[in-house]
């Protein structure tokens, strides 16, 4: 059985660009059919086939630039045709996210409850974060908002780029920032008051505690959208595999202000402060197909507790971005890391320390499920983050 098959469509043009990934591949000759719903290939003893999923069919007539590739694969570019409908987010924000409608919060890693049913008045998107910064610009006189600050009511909820703001007043269930001993967690200042450390500000699950976001002020906790699911409370919870989870909100994120702000360019930025990967968003309108067949050349990988590929013989479709990467941990990239930084044409996306370690192991095992000559474009990693 070949495989895996990996089926990356550009839904503006129409096209599809098909990678097959197997080790007989480098014993040549190979045989490829083409149906409008169905794809085989046998190459040395060996047989695979893809099974596209409903509403996917190919054009078999309009395959053209067949070629191999070093490392035992094949590419070749099709027509494709989708029918309406699409396919659904993992997870969607915005949808679960709305005034006048009764939900519930909770923990994604674990599934515990953080916030009790609330139903929201009003749900304001936020400025971005640097805008304080930018009115320094636009005035010709001292920043009039300097001493301003957006905190939301008891029945108010803000949207951030890649976090949301709540009032926790009366919130008893709300979780406690730990205290904690550290370096930064001092006892010193003029005045006798006690100096928070950044780790104090930090609001944990109680169950797993994993990071869910920080306290802004007494009133207000900053939860990141990468840790915490809001999901409707009339409908049943189920947890999202996190791999699945983390990959879709960065995704998102990354389209939404691709489109709203026309921007491309992203640094990775971790709640410590430090810049943990560069990304380039390269399109956002790919629906990606997988099989990984029953190689034994590939390897499924499990990221998480979670599958981060379709198992054996399955075939998956998600919508999908395509980026270019470049990790910046151990100071890797330190030099183009500070040009970006310093890039007005550069968006910053916070998200905690441990989450940036997880989107770039996510990006990796996406760049080795590509053929080699395609996991670099232009000193960049390619990678596709599926929605």
């Amino acid at each position: 059985m070949a495989g895996p098959f990996v089926l990356e469509i550009r839904r503006g043009t129409g096209s599809a660009s098909l990678l097959v990934r197997e080790a007989s591949l480098r014993s040549l000759p190979a045989d490829i059919s083409l149906a409008p719903a169905r794809l085989e290939l046998r190459s040395a003893g060996a047989c695979g086939a893809l099974e596209l999923p409903p509403g996917l069919s190919l054009a078999p007539a309009s395959c053209r630039g067949l070629r191999s590739l070093p490392g035992g694969a094949l590419h070749l570019r099709l027509h494709l045709r989708e029918a309406p409908g699409g396919v659904e987010l993992v997870y969607n924000l915005r949808e679960s996210l709305k005034p006048q409608k009764n939900c519930i919060f909770y923990c994604q890693s674990c599934g515990d409850v953080i916030v009790e049913e609330r139903k929201f008045l009003r749900v304001l998107p936020l400025p971005s974060e640097n805008w304080s910064a930018l009115v320094e610009e636009w005035c010709c006189h001292p920043n009039p908002f300097a001493k301003s600050t957006l905190h939301p009511q008891r029945d108010d909820c803000f949207l951030g780029d890649t976090f949301f703001l709540l009032n926790s007043e009366n919130e008893s269930h709300v979780p406690e920032p730990p205290i904690c001993c550290s370096e930064t967690g001092h006892h010193a200042s003029q005045n006798g008051s006690t100096l928070k450390s950044k780790e104090n500000t930090r609001v944990f699950c109680k169950r797993c505690k994993t990071m869910l976001g920080e306290t802004i002020s007494s009133d207000t906790i900053k939860y990141y959208v990468t840790e915490v699911i809001v999901h409707p409370s009339e409908e049943s919870f189920s947890t999202i595999p996190r791999s699945q989870f983390v990959q879709s909100m960065v995704a998102q994120c990354l389209m939404e202000l691709s489109s709203a702000k026309s921007t491309f360019r992203f640094t990775i930025k971790g709640d410590d402060g430090k810049i943990y990967i560069l990304i380039w968003l390269l399109n956002s309108d790919t629906l990606l197909v997988e099989s990984l067949g029953s190689s034994s050349s590939h390897n499924v990988f499990t990221l998480f507790g979670d599958t981060f590929l379709p198992n054996s013989g399955a075939v998956g479709n998600w919508n999908a971005v395509k980026v270019l990467y470049q990790p910046c941990v151990k100071s890797r990239n330190k030099e183009l890391a500070d040009a970006w930084e310093n890039d007005f044409g550069v968006h910053p996306l916070k998200f905690p320390s441990e989450t940036c370690l997880e989107l770039l192991l996510i990006l990796g095992l996406s760049t080795t499920s590509l053929p080699p000559s395609l996991q670099c474009m232009n000193s960049f990693q390619v990678a596709f983050l599926k929605m």
